[in-house]
């Protein structure tokens, strides 16, 4: 056993007899191999078939670029419209803001002038009524004077005019009709 382990040891470190066939050394066989594979290749086309999935894939690439260009232009023209959109909304509410603003103004110069009409109509119509308190004291103050000139003109006349002096005032009354 130990000759055999002598032997590999030194066919280990020496040149060994490579295996051929046909006379031909390994790597003749592999160069031969290769070149029949390559022919394989050819003969069933598989280049133009390679090329032409690189192709597709390469067409499919172009096609999705263009699909994302127009989407990416879609999405600006969206996102343009939107802002217009959004401009024209705060134009439209800065425009209702100065309109409530203006219709508030208005509501409330309204407001003024129907209270100061209003204060100005009550107002008169006070005067109205103290002017005619004042007419109605006056007329009661009248009747009551004329009621008391009445009676105190009773008394006195009944005091100053005895029956002969109503006679003569009666006589004087009948001749001057």
């Amino acid at each position: 056993m130990a000759d055999i382990l002598t032997l590999l040891a030194s066919g280990a470190e020496g040149h060994h007899a490579e295996p051929s066939v046909f006379g031909l050394d390994t790597y003749q066989w592999v160069a031969l191999s290769m070149a029949v594979l390559i022919g394989v290749f050819i003969w069933k086309k598989v280049p133009g078939i390679i090329t032409g999935g690189l192709d597709a894939k390469i067409a499919a690439i172009r096609a999705a670029l263009d699909e994302a260009k127009t989407l990416r232009a879609e999405a600006e023209a969206l996102r343009a419209e939107y802002a217009a959109k959004i401009a024209g909304a705060e134009k439209d509410a800065e425009a209702m803001l100065a309109g409530a603003r203006e219709e508030a103004d208005a509501i409330l110069a309204k407001a003024e002038a129907d209270s100061e009409v209003m204060v100005a109509r009550r107002q008169k119509m006070a005067e109205d009524k103290i002017a005619a308190a004042e007419r109605a004291a006056i007329a009661d103050v009248k009747a009551r004077a004329v009621t008391a000139a009445a009676a105190a003109s009773k008394v006195l006349i009944a005091k100053a005019h005895d029956g002969e002096a109503d006679k003569k005032l009666a006589d004087e009354v009948i001749a001057s009709l």
